[in-house]
This record gives structure tokens, sequence and C-alpha cells, in this order.
């Protein structure tokens, strides 16, 4: 063999070392992140060892300068196209931040009864945010304030997009079905930082109150890439199980179930007409106390025995009424949700055109009619009923979220790649007519 054959054979070798040495540390790498990301899964604080402390800071300054503001606007009665369409800019010492159509925002959260200075007093307290770490493969930061209430997630430039565009079609929506299982956006903002603008929108956590949740699921009603070790974290409260998790469980409802099975029928398919897929239904359950299993109600203190330990006594009946009625109401009744105290009230004609309760029906009774009327779901102070409904034995807390995904050029060619991949089995990726038949079949299932 000649010397240029040596060289060639020797070149070729070492290309080939570098191949595998690069290989190598490419698999070192992703076996560290994992691992650390595997530790790292729960909640934590962004204090000032945190790397996002100075993002952090930067938000809740910037919330509270726009906050301080809007508490001074008038939310408008009816919203215009202008409305939809309206982004303010705001400069606070070296600080921009925009507010992305602010009095939709504002609306909704008037309609869901949190007033403007409990909204600013909760995005931007003296405490540190809690960064949320979970198992999902979001590249988005998730924040929660430090009374939980709200999260914050990062955007990207075309889900902030997306979002606006079909922000009127989202409205509405909601407005026709008030008891929607679709997550509520609360607010959409940026934040200009060096060299780059970050995103980020703020929602309710379906999860709130949670001191008595342990378990949390992540539904998509697929089966690949959907199992999550139990024991992967030593943080069960913030342990996000998965489909695969949940096999052989069911969501026990009686009565509520087809109310439940119609609403997610609705919400899927409007999620279909906006060409979305990859969303998911967040459950957790917590036990009933036992006067909620005899049927005790007592209205007055619904959001105290959300967060009340089991092992202490539930609120006595004789509490005064704190629970405000909602303004509007779905008109969509099921049947099975009408007892004696409603037909009383439709029989003596003290009822609105809706089933509204009149003024003349007692606070009580106005409040056993509106927590019947609406499915059993819940109506606390706690000013997160959307998320809240009681089956037999457990209250459960139930919201899609993470419908930014469009089945675009991209999601297609994925979903033929994961076809040729994972032959007769159910992945996510997939069309949204397929999405959302599967989504719905699954709550099918999976419900008593």
């Amino acid at each position: 063999m000649d010397k240029r054959s040596d060289l060639r054979l020797c070149h070729f070798g070492t290309a080939r070392r570098r191949r595998w040495w690069g290989l190598r540390r490419r698999w070192i790498y992703i076996y560290i992140t994992f691992t650390f990301t595997w530790r790292m899964l729960g909640v934590f604080k962004t204090n000032q060892e945190h790397d996002l402390c100075s993002l952090t800071c930067l938000m809740k300054e910037g919330l509270h300068a726009v906050l301080q503001t809007s508490n001074n606007t008038t939310v408008p009665d009816k919203l215009s196209a202008e409305h939809y369409k309206s982004a303010e800019t705001q400069v606070h010492k070296d600080l921009e931040m925009q507010t992305f159509a602010g009095p939709v925002f504002a609306s909704l959260r008037r309609s869901l009864d949190i007033t403007e200075e409990e909204y600013q007093r909760s995005l931007s307290s003296h405490g540190c945010y809690l960064q949320f770490i979970s198992n999902s493969k979001s590249k988005a930061d998730f924040f929660l304030t430090n009374d939980k209430r709200f999260f914050l997630k990062t955007q990207n430039t075309r889900e902030v997009t997306f979002f606006l565009s079909n922000l009127k079609a989202y409205m509405d929506h909601l407005e026709k079905y008030p008891h929607s299982l679709m997550v509520r956006f609360l607010g959409l903002y940026s934040i200009q930082i060096p060299n780059k603008t970050k995103y980020f929108i703020v929602m309710q956590n379906v999860f709130y109150p949670d001191e008595r949740i342990n378990t949390r699921y992540d539904i998509k009603g697929c089966e690949v890439g959907r199992w999550t070790d139990p024991a992967s974290t030593e943080n069960p409260v913030t342990k996000i199980l998965k489909d695969n998790n949940f096999e052989g469980k069911h969501i026990i409802l009686d009565k509520q179930r087809s109310w439940l099975v119609d609403q997610v029928e609705i919400d899927s398919a409007f999620l279909r007409s906006l060409n979305v897929l990859d969303y998911s239904i967040l459950l957790a359950h917590q036990p009933l106390h036992q006067d909620e299993l005899d049927r005790k109600h007592s209205f007055s203190n619904l959001s105290m025995r959300t967060v009340k330990p089991m092992d202490q006594d539930s609120p006595a009946e004789e509490d005064p009424p704190t629970i405000p009625l909602l303004e509007g109401y779905s008109a969509r009744l099921a049947s099975d949700t009408i007892d004696s105290g409603l037909d009383h009230v439709q029989n003596t004609g003290e009822h609105s055109g809706h089933g509204i309760p009149l003024q003349e029906v007692n606070r009580t009774d106005a409040e056993l009619l509106e927590f019947q009327a609406h499915h059993r779901r819940l109506l606390p102070n706690l000013k997160n009923s959307v998320h809240v409904i009681d089956g037999p034995k457990l209250r459960y807390f139930v919201g899609i979220v993470d419908f930014f995904t469009v089945y675009g050029v991209k999601k297609r060619q994925e979903n033929l790649w994961k076809s040729l991949r994972f032959p007769g089995r159910a992945f996510s990726t997939v069309s949204p007519a397929t999405y959302s038949q599967r989504f719905c079949q699954w709550v099918k299932d999976h419900t008593k």
C-alpha cells in the first residue's frame, strides 16, 4: 500500500473517531441535561440565586406599572374591533412594556369577577414568582404568582400573532359558553430586555387552590410518549402524569357526565375550527368533605371547603352567605340537575327568562339554584369556578390548555414521519379533525 493510501486511511480513521467522540459528547450532554431536569421537576422560587431572577423582577416591575395605570381606565361595556387591535406601550424608568388588547382582557377579568386591584396585587406582590418545571416538552418558561393563583407563560412571536388573530373568536366562544373548559387568558404583554423582546401571557391556574391536590394529569388522548414514571420526582405535588398513567381509572361524575362530555365536544369543535392540535386536558381531584357527600352544602364557604384539610370539620350551615351570583348564565341546562327546589321556583314564577332567580327569591335559594343550574360547577370566592366540578365523591379540577399549535407544513411532515415510526399507534401529531375526535373519545371512555 503506497503512502497516499496510508494517508487516506489515517484521515478516514481520524474523521470517524472525531464523529464518534462528537456523538458521544452530544449524548453525554443530553444525559446530563435530562438528569438535571429530572431532578429539578417542581416549583422553585426565582430568588437572587435563580438564573431567571432578573427577568421575573423586570416582569413584576413592568406589570405593576402598567396595571397601576389601567386601574384608572374604564372597562368598555361593548368591545370594538379597535379594542382587539390595541397595543399600548408604556415606558417605566428604563423598562418598556407593551400591553396587547388591554380592554379585551380587562373585560374578561371583569366577567370572572377579578378586580383590577387584586389582579395587580397578585402579579406584582413582593414575594418571588415561582418557576414551574414539569416534564413537558414545551420550551416555554412557566411561572406562578406567589399566591399560585395565576400562571405566566412565555410565548414566541408566532404564538402571539396566532392568538391575537383569533382572540375575537375565543372571546365569542366564552361568551356563548360561559362554563367552557378552556383556560381563561387574562392578559398578554411584552417586555423589552437587552437585544430581545420577551412575550408572555397570564392565565388562570387550573389547579387553584391546590392545598389538597397531590396528583395531576396532562391528557392528550394518545399513547406514544404519554407515560410518566410516578417515581421520577421526589416532589409529588408538582408531578404531571399522562394518559397511560390514567389507564384503568375513570372520572366519576354520574349525572354530570353528559354535561362534561358535551362541553368537551363543544370546546374541541371550536379548536378544530382554528386548525390546531396538541392541546391537553389538565385534570386533578380531591376528596369531598363529609357534609358534601351527604349533600348538606354550605354555600357560604365553598371556597373554604376546597382548601380545608380532610381532618377538619366542614363549615357550619349557618355561616353567612358570601358567594356572588353570576351576571350571565348559559341557557344550556341538563334536566337531571333540576330538583324540587328549582321546580318550586319555576312553579311560582319566581325566575327570569333564562332560569336566573329574581331578587324576590331569598339568597340561599338563589345560590342553590345557581349551583344546580351550573351543573354543580362551584362558585367560590376564590374566583376559579370555571375549572371546578363535583362528582359523587371527588372534586375535579379540569381545564383545556395549550391550544397554540397550528397544523401547518411542519406538523404535516411530522405526522408523516411518525406514521412511519409508530405504525398503528396513537401519537399526538395528527390532523385537527382526528385529534378532536380522539380527544373527545378519550373523555367518553374515561368518564362514568
